[in-house]
């Protein structure tokens, strides 16, 4: 049996064997120096040719079966060295740069410690117990293992162990033995070890540090110091923690610090980066008033890690709020961006969902790029989820989205979400969709409450292998006073001169009957008759004056059929026309124009209500 085999199982003696081979082999090609020789059994010398001690040395790199290469010499004699086989177990391990010790029975008393652990540790007494003669196995939390490799008959290893208040860390293995059943086994002059790698038990003669000899089971036990691989890690570990707490930092600064909050919705969302273990990736989400009571909302994922995936999502995510100030239907956004995604990065995709929810309509109109789909639970706990279409990733190009719609009507609730909330390792996603069904079928409560639970349901934790964004959003079912707060009225015109003396009138007796103050009415029925006339004069029919009140808002809105928007311009003195859109955007809090599905066009504006309005 090859000893250093066997001895190369244990961490660092591999490595260092080899490089003494490789070294020692260059020698010899280039004629230079020589190889110490491994040490023969106590007491035996080789005598150079002056009659004086020669000095223990080889040439070359000694005998290996299989290598090829001559069989080594003694320095001066051209007398063969020995083989490693030939020597005792005690010159091996004492040569081995690793701290080894042997110990016997069930005490683990001490048989032997090499040089290098007395170096390390102080000298050792033979046939003191362990945790008496080498208590610093006890601080290493070693003693333990020793009887579980005694019982278990395996090899064992515990890694980057540190004393208390020690600065050096070891990787300790401890390999069961048999010592000589007999003390003539002992006492014999060739010592040998053997071992039987299936088992991983080894059976070791010439150790006599006593004067009885050791028979029976017994460990080696070996410790290679890897101080510097250990201080390597932890400077690698903190250099992550670094950037993943700079990765934390600027994704949670490049989400909505506050989300805006809609009036006829009530929003909330979470994000929670992945644990320790997992690097933050690129989650977002953002809520976005539109004007007119329509909001848009959006959550994404890009599909990377670290600082990058952030800095990709903190770019889409503002674009996202300048496209979603065109007031364009969802498949345009993701349209542009698509094209941006790919201008920002082409190695990096994301996923995305782009809604906009009307509550004129009581619908939440979508287009999806490559994302889970909505899931929208009614009034009375049924769970829906959003159908197709659903395009690919945001960055691949080559594709036409489109929209489509679900009802979001009075008491709804919706979840948009991000795959690190149903994606699990070795389950279909659609399991994980499925859960999220489940788990959102029976979560009441405001939208704050209801991410917290879903979050819970599905098991994401601190040490979640992914990070989460979720975002829920309700419609409310008002009654009582809070319903009498929000009203609709909408007039059809057919046009001709009627339809502007109509909307005056339509306008004043419903601002009336609202009990707005006489000033507001007054500025309404202004921006209504503006309005009116800018559709009379530029659009087509059919035309409509919507009038919308809110808790914190009045909204007129008029539509027709021309998809022409306007735009506010400068009139000149002598110019009859082109100061009605000038006028409204001067005394409405806002003002805008988006185009309608069906082809034509809405212009609305809105005023802020006083704090006393009733």
């Amino acid at each position: 049996m090859n000893f250093t085999r066997w001895s190369a199982r244990f961490p660092g003696t591999q490595r260092r064997a080899a490089a003494r081979s490789e070294h020692a082999a260059a020698q010899a090609k280039r004629g230079e120096g020589s190889v110490p020789a491994a040490r023969g059994a106590a007491g035996h010398s080789t005598a150079g040719p002056d009659g004086c001690p020669a000095d223990p040395t080889v040439r070359g790199t000694g005998s290996t079966p299989g290598t090829g290469s001559a069989p080594a010499t003694a320095e001066g004699t051209g007398t063969p060295a020995p083989s490693l086989d030939e020597l005792s177990v005690r010159d091996v391990l004492d040569r081995l740069p690793a701290l080894v010790a042997l110990v016997h029975g069930p005490d683990h008393r001490v048989a032997y410690v090499n040089d290098a652990y007395t170096a390390g540790f102080g000298a050792r007494a033979p046939g003191a117990p362990a945790h008496l003669a080498l208590p610093e196995l006890g601080e290493l939390g070693l003693l333990p293992l020793l009887d579980q490799v005694q019982r278990s008959g395996k090899p064992r290893t515990a890694k980057n162990r540190t004393a208390p208040g020690g600065t050096s860390s070891y990787t300790v293995t401890c390999t069961p033995i048999e010592f000589p059943k007999t003390k003539a086994d002992a006492d014999g002059s060739t010592a040998h070890a053997h071992a039987n790698a299936g088992s991983g038990t080894g059976s070791v003669t010439g150790i006599e540090n006593e004067p009885e000899a050791h028979t029976g089971t017994g460990v080696l036990i070996h410790l290679a110091d890897v101080t510097d691989h250990a201080e390597a890690v932890e400077r690698l570990r903190a250099s992550e923690r670094r950037q993943r707490e700079a990765a934390v930092t600027l994704q949670r600064s490049l989400l909505p610090q506050e989300l805006e909050q809609p009036d006829d919705l009530r929003v909330a969302a979470t994000y929670q980066p992945g644990g320790t273990e997992a690097a933050v990736g690129g989650d977002w989400y953002d809520v976005i008033t539109l004007g007119a009571g329509r909001t848009a909302l959006v959550i994404g994922d890009v599909m990377g890690r670290g600082v990058r995936a952030a800095a990709v999502m903190g770019q889409l995510r503002t674009a996202v709020r300048a496209y979603a100030r065109l007031d364009l239907p969802p498949h345009e956004v993701l349209q542009l961006l698509d094209g941006l995604a790919a201008e920002i990065d082409a190695s990096q995709i994301a996923t995305c969902v782009y809604a906009v929810h009307d509550p004129n309509e009581g619908l939440l109109a979508y287009a999806s790029a490559g994302h889970l789909p909505i899931l929208v639970r009614d009034e009375d706990g049924t769970v829906r989820r959003a159908a197709d279409p659903t395009g690919p990733p945001l960055g691949t190009g080559g594709w036409l989205h489109t929209s489509g719609t679900i009802a979001l009507g009075p008491g709804s609730t919706a979840v948009l979400y991000t795959d690190g909330l149903v994606e699990r390792r070795g389950e279909d996603i659609d399991e994980g969709v499925a859960a999220l069904e489940r788990a959102l079928s029976g979560a009441q409560g405001t939208p704050a409450v209801i991410c917290d639970r879903l979050m819970r349901a599905l098991g994401v934790d601190a040490d979640h292998d992914d990070d989460v964004a979720v975002m829920v959003l309700q419609q409310p079912a008002r009654t009582g006073a809070d319903a009498e707060l929000f009203h609709n009225a909408a007039l059809e015109l057919l046009g001709g001169i009627e339809a502007a003396p109509r909307a005056r009138a339509f306008a004043q007796g419903v601002l009336a009957s609202w009990r707005f103050p006489v000033e507001l009415c007054d500025l309404g029925v202004l921006a209504a008759s503006e309005l009116v006339a800018n559709s009379l004069q530029h659009g087509t029919p059919p035309m409509r004056l919507r009038l919308r009140r809110t808790d914190r808002r009045l909204i007129i809105e008029v539509t027709d059929g021309d998809d022409h928007l306007p735009r506010r311009r400068r009139a000149e003195p002598a110019d009859e026309t082109g100061r009605g859109i000038s006028i409204v955007a001067t005394i409405a809090s806002a003002w805008g124009s988006r185009r309608t599905p069906g082809g034509g066009k809405a212009v609305w504006c809105e005023f802020a209500l006083p704090d006393k309005a009733p």
